[in-house]
């Protein structure tokens, strides 16, 4: 496995992924609007639809709604939208299936950087 490189099992996914500078142009939404980052669109048309998404950002709550309309607009499909997280960093902590399936990767992507994370599904797993 590469850091940009996944092989997941046939199981339901929970996807936890960062808004600015992971899915849009850090900061964006205060210097004219968001943008996605190259890539983004083409992760998430390949998310199968009983993937869970969960969304977080350092956004205030303020900034909620708009967010919300823009993710909408570019069909960006999620199931949870955290506001007002803290800035530093974000912890994964999960637990391993008694039959050795990992249950819990960290990828990071460079700021502002393109989309290029691939997974693959491992039937036999």
């Amino acid at each position: 496995m590469t850091p940009d490189s996944l092989t997941l099992s046939p199981l339901p996914h929970t996807w936890i992924l960062d808004v600015d500078g992971t899915l849009c142009v850090h900061n964006g939404h205060l210097h004219g609007g968001d943008t996605l980052l190259p890539g983004v669109k083409e992760f998430f048309a390949q998310l199968p639809e009983g993937d869970m998404v969960v969304l977080i950002t350092s956004r205030k709550e303020e900034h909620r709604a708009a967010l919300e309309d823009f993710l909408h607009r570019e069909g960006i499909r999620y199931d949870w939208l955290i506001c007002g997280a803290p800035v530093g960093e974000r912890i994964l902590i999960n637990d391993d299936k008694p039959s050795g399936l990992c249950m819990a990767y960290a990828l990071r992507q460079q700021r502002d950087g393109t989309w290029d994370i691939h997974w693959s599904i491992d039937e036999e797993v």
